[in-house]
């Protein structure tokens, strides 16, 4: 079962990932087969300095939030960086791995957890 917190965090990460240029998010409920996981969250950059800053963004925004990152892996290479925050799982790929490693298939039995859009920014803010 997905805790309350995990669809905030998730907002929070798909706006952060949102605003480097992530593509196709996706969100899945993971909770049934991984108890100690609510969600995946897969992003798609469009080259590994696209990668580099969407996870960038997201661990910042997160951190920001009071969420706690419990692991990074891939940074270094930015083909394919997992970021750990405990009951959400971020995983943002090179267009090449995320097709390559398929997640999608893997967990394909897993329900999708809707991704709100962003606000619109108002004019008023536009002006200021």
């Amino acid at each position: 079962m997905q805790s309350p917190s995990a669809a905030d965090m998730l907002q929070i990460a798909a706006d952060a990932a949102r605003s480097k240029g992530g593509e196709d998010l996706l969100a899945l409920n993971v909770s049934e087969p991984l108890p100690l996981v609510d969600i995946f969250l897969l992003v798609t950059g469009n080259s590994e300095r696209n990668v580099a800053a969407i996870a960038d963004e997201v661990e910042d925004k997160m951190i920001e939030a009071g969420y706690k990152r419990v692991r990074r892996e891939g940074r270094s290479e930015a083909r394919w960086v997992l970021l750990d925050f405990g009951d959400l799982i971020v995983h943002v790929f090179h267009e090449e791995e995320r097709t390559y490693y398929g997640l999608e298939r893997l967990w394909k039995d897993c329900p999708v957890v809707p991704i709100a859009e962003p606000a619109p920014l108002s004019a008023s803010a536009d002006q200021d």
